[in-house]
């Protein structure tokens, strides 16, 4: 109830503080996800210098910067309700890009074709990156600023004082459990292992969680693209969630209380890792952003403290190896009062040169291949070598309208086994349930 009133008043105040300047045509309205840690203002700065360099380009026009600072499934809730309205859309909006072809599917989003087929920086873009932001009707509706790829960190100190190698590179998820059992028993009062779980970590839970293991179970484990229908009662599902289920019950995560506050993800990079509390960490290529001298939680030493390993399938088998990517993009709502400017404010944010800055600030993997291929890029942060190879053997979440809702089912379940109050069985069981009333029966027993 609490969650849903502050909801509630999120909206109320974006009505009431975004109607006034809607239809100035000299004011182009650029809304963005402000980090939830106070201390984080990376992406901030980086969104100024960009009106400033707007500003400076086109006289007489101005940048209304929006930032709000809610956690990832508040600003979901609150981007769809601002983008309903013209007195409350903004011109540009920071969307993560698994929401996308539910908001096309809503009608909340132009195609931005006509505008691209002009912009001469599109052609530097990677085809992956651009379907990303793509329609099922083939149309783009997004430009991405960057992708991310995900893995395990690991503290390579915690690893020596528990006997562990400093060079750990598990081959199968028994190898993961393995070594968290060992620091469990040899480490008491640190955290062998977080993955996210539960509908308070939102995406988190299903995209690094999850899906960074069930996508290590066979080919096509969530969507079967070949009969277009959702995947139901399979064993891998069940296998991920007794994952999950060990990693609780055992002892080797979080508290299931501290797993289950909206804002782990914070804790995670600026407590837990930082100061050693925790040994292994599965999570995204972003993490570092934390510890440079610009981030929250300045960390000089975590170049050499911490390790990083891919993620391994189930039982090793090939590729050997799992990622999931995702990122956000910048939109134009359909609802914009100036969606003109709005292309000419992402087009300064989007240059190469405004792209790089962005993608290092944001600790992201590259999209453009100029960028990629820029030795600033290439030097940026230790570890970006690493990341930006699991792309090979990355996955992309269905881009499906109804993929938001599979997502919170999935969270559902996780967090049911994660509590205890089911076993895999029974979650998978209830997940199947729900699959097939929010698909309207467009499942394939796999």
């Amino acid at each position: 109830m609490l969650a849903t009133a502050l909801t509630a008043v999120l909206a109320a105040t974006a009505l009431s503080a975004c109607g006034d300047s809607g239809s100035d045509p000299d004011t182009v309205r650029v809304q963005f996800k402000k980090s939830t840690d106070a201390k984080n203002k990376i992406f901030d700065r980086e969104i100024e210098a960009v009106k400033k360099e707007f500003e400076e380009k086109f006289p007489g026009k101005k940048v209304e910067l929006i930032p709000v600072q809610v956690p990832d499934e508040q600003y979901y809730t609150k981007v769809q309700q601002m983008l309903r309205s013209p007195k409350t859309a903004p011109d540009l909006v920071y969307e993560d890009t698994f929401l996308i072809n539910s908001d096309i599917a809503a009608g909340l989003l132009t195609p931005l074709d006509d505008y691209l087929k002009d912009w001469k920086d599109w052609g530097q873009y990677i085809d992956t990156a651009k379907t990303a932001a793509q329609g099922q009707d083939g149309k783009t509706y997004g430009v991405p600023d960057g992708t991310d790829t995900r893995g395990l960190w690991y503290n390579k100190d915690l690893f020596a004082e528990a006997g562990l190698p400093t060079d750990w590179q598990p081959k199968t998820w028994d190898d993961v459990l393995e070594a968290a059992r060992t620091i469990k028993r040899e480490l008491p009062g640190v955290i062998p292992l977080n993955v996210y779980t539960g509908k308070p970590a939102g995406e988190a839970a299903s995209m690094q969680g999850f899906e960074m293991l069930l996508y290590g179970t066979g080919e096509d484990p969530l969507y079967d693209p070949g009969s277009k229908k959702w995947v139901a009662g399979s064993q891998g599902f069940t296998d991920a969630l007794d994952f999950v289920h060990t990693v609780y019950n055992d002892g080797l995560g979080p508290d299931p209380q501290d797993a289950l506050d909206p804002n782990v993800g914070t804790k995670v990079g600026t407590e837990w890792l930082p100061e050693g509390k925790l040994a292994i960490d599965l999570d995204g290529s972003w993490m570092s952003n934390n510890w440079l001298e610009t981030g929250p939680k300045p960390w000089p030493e975590w170049t050499e403290v911490l390790g990083q390993a891919a993620m391994p399938t189930q039982n090793g088998q090939a590729p050997g190896r799992v990622s999931m990517s995702g990122g956000w993009a910048w939109s134009i709502p359909a609802k914009a009062n100036n969606p003109d400017l709005a292309f000419e404010f992402m087009k300064v944010a989007q240059s190469r040169k405004n792209n790089t800055r962005l993608t290092i600030a944001n600790g992201q993997i590259a999209v453009r291949e100029d960028v990629a291929a820029d030795p600033e890029y290439q030097a940026y942060v230790p570890g970006v070598e690493f990341f930006t190879g699991l792309v090979e053997d990355t996955h992309y979440r269905p881009a499906l309208p109804v993929y938001p809702q599979v997502s919170t089912a999935i969270q559902e379940a996780m967090e049911q086994v994660t509590t205890g109050d089911a076993s895999a069985e029974e979650a998978a069981k209830g997940y199947d349930e729900q699959l097939d009333s929010i698909t309207d029966g467009e499942v394939v027993e796999k």
